[in-house]
């Protein structure tokens, strides 16, 4: 951006190169950056650069808006803003394409996500489908009044390996729906406690580290 234009100048400028544009003061107050108007961007915040960065970008009320990585740098605050100014673009029915190196980010914005290692594409689908093929897509954690006996934890349907600290239990499971009530059932039957039981879907960065975990090591 220049340095000694206005957040306004700069928005006008950039409008002067389209056939098509948004008034500079309905983008500012779109993005919670109407009193910063006469400011320069280099008084701004990290998180008000950013939001400005997606009021120039719809400066020309475009059908397809590109975000690369909009949320780099950015405490939790902010973070979450920015994730509702996009959430909000795409509900008025432009399609966001955005780059980001935060799996989190992509699992909770997108639609559709393409992972890449070493400019390829490795896998495409939704968030929901690429856990979904993972081997394990879940876990069990579970702490219990008393030790449980290990082998016939690990011999229950869909339960695939066990991993324990202390009165702590891992699970990794195949599918939660099948595993839980043998789970509960075989405890009751045992007379054995339950203190804590939580299922743990895996995540997008779960899938992106098996994806591209051999070529790191390699």
């Amino acid at each position: 951006y220049f340095d000694y234009l206005t957040l306004t100048e700069i928005l006008e400028l950039f409008g002067k190169f389209y056939p098509r544009r948004v008034p500079p003061m309905t983008l500012l107050e779109r993005v919670g950056l109407v009193e910063k108007a006469k400011t320069t961007v280099n008084k701004l915040s990290g998180g008000q650069k950013q939001r400005f960065t997606i009021a120039a970008s719809l400066v020309n009320d475009p059908e397809v808006l590109f975000l690369d990585e909009p949320t780099t740098g950015l405490d939790p605050q902010a973070r979450r803003q920015i994730w509702d100014f996009i959430r909000a673009i795409h509900k008025e029915g432009r399609t966001v394409v955005l780059t980001t190196h935060y799996m989190e980010e992509a699992q909770h914005l997108c639609h559709r996500v393409a992972i890449m290692d070493r400019a390829r594409i490795v896998a495409l689908d939704t968030p929901a489908n690429l856990i979904r093929r993972l081997p394990v897509p879940y876990e069990v954690h579970l702490v219990s009044s008393a030790p449980l006996p290990e082998p016939e934890l690990k011999a229950l349907p869909g339960v695939q390996e066990i991993a324990r600290e202390n009165s702590s239990y891992r699970l990794q499971i195949t599918d939660p729906t099948l595993v839980l009530p043998k789970l509960i059932d075989w405890a009751e039957g045992k007379g054995l406690k339950l203190e804590h039981l939580e299922v743990i879907s895996a995540t997008l960065e779960d899938v992106f580290l098996s994806l591209t975990g051999k070529q790191l090591r390699d």
